[in-house]
């Protein structure tokens, strides 16, 4: 369909170099939408833009760093050159980092806030009110297992997923008869660079964890968009891991949490430069021990 003027609809989807956002892409692309790739590396951008060329897609690219406060305009800007507008934003973009809160650099973990809540709601604020006065389109968000409760270890990360699937059900709810759909997609562990860059590779929690195929992911997450659902979960062991998550109480499921996410020769978070089981972890055991102790 085109727009008056010649504007064409597209499928944007950030996060599109790699991993699922790249998967995403390319179902977009096979089910015959236009895709404009938003990443930070132009270089990654190409690759991913040919391999959808070759598979008889089209696809535009934008190399932005969503960091940028300027990014969400810059984005309006080349959609309207190159004569597209948005019909699906794909939020994929984001990061981790696996580690004491208190440890972790404070800047790099604002930037977990900065892209993985403040980019993310910039830009489907900035979009949305278009798809819903042409009465069509939406967004979907990549959210994660990791939303449906509290992180140690992976404080920030955690949170700002479960930011993006409350965000989400609620946009969900508030456009359920406009024609837009807002869709969450929440799957477990997936095999991309994601596991690596944040560390969440070397926690036992992500080692017992079975891991999806982000193509898996993409499509299902495709599909459920397609069929109007607010919430998508790829794989029985994503549905079980949350099933876990909400029906076992906190006092239980934070420090089996923590236990799984913190390494034994990790930094104890006191700020010692010991490690925990050689610091607070021996002096809990120790405490424990001691008769009529608390």
């Amino acid at each position: 369909m085109t727009l008056r003027g010649g504007a064409r609809p597209s499928v944007v989807v950030v996060g599109a170099s790699r991993g699922i956002g790249k998967a995403i892409a390319e179902v977009a692309a096979r089910d015959g939408a236009v895709v404009v790739l938003v990443a930070r590396s132009a270089e990654d951008l190409a690759a991913a833009a040919a391999d959808i060329g070759k598979a008889g897609g089209e696809a535009f690219t934008v190399a932005l760093d969503l960091l940028a406060r300027d990014a969400g305009s810059r984005l309006e800007d080349f959609l309207s050159a190159s004569g597209l507008y948005c019909e699906v934003l794909v939020n994929s973009a984001g990061y981790g980092m696996r580690g004491g809160a208190t440890l972790l650099p404070l800047g790099d973990q604002l930037g977990i806030v900065d892209l993985n809540i403040r980019a993310l709601t910039d830009l489907t604020l900035r979009l949305l009110p278009g798809m819903v006065a042409r009465g069509r389109g939406g967004v979907i968000n990549l959210g994660s297992v990791a939303s449906f409760t509290p992180g140690p270890y992976m404080a920030l990360y955690y949170a700002s997923k479960g930011f993006v699937r409350s965000f989400s059900a609620a946009l969900h709810q508030e456009l359920r008869r406009t024609g837009v759909t807002v869709t969450c997609v929440a799957p477990g562990p997936v095999s991309t660079e994601f596991l690596a860059t944040s560390g969440a590779n070397r926690a036992a929690l992500f080692k017992v964890l079975p891991k999806l195929d982000a193509a898996y992911v993409a499509e299902k997450a495709w599909r459920g968009f397609k069929s109007g659902r607010r919430l998508v979960i790829p794989g029985v062991a994503s549905k079980l891991t949350i099933l876990l998550a909400t029906l076992m109480p906190s006092a239980i499921m934070l420090p089996l949490i923590g236990r799984l996410q913190r390494r034994s020769k990790d930094p104890c978070p006191c700020g010692s430069g010991k490690s925990f089981t050689a610091c607070c972890g021996a002096r809990r055991g120790a405490r424990r021990m001691v008769p009529g102790s608390g």
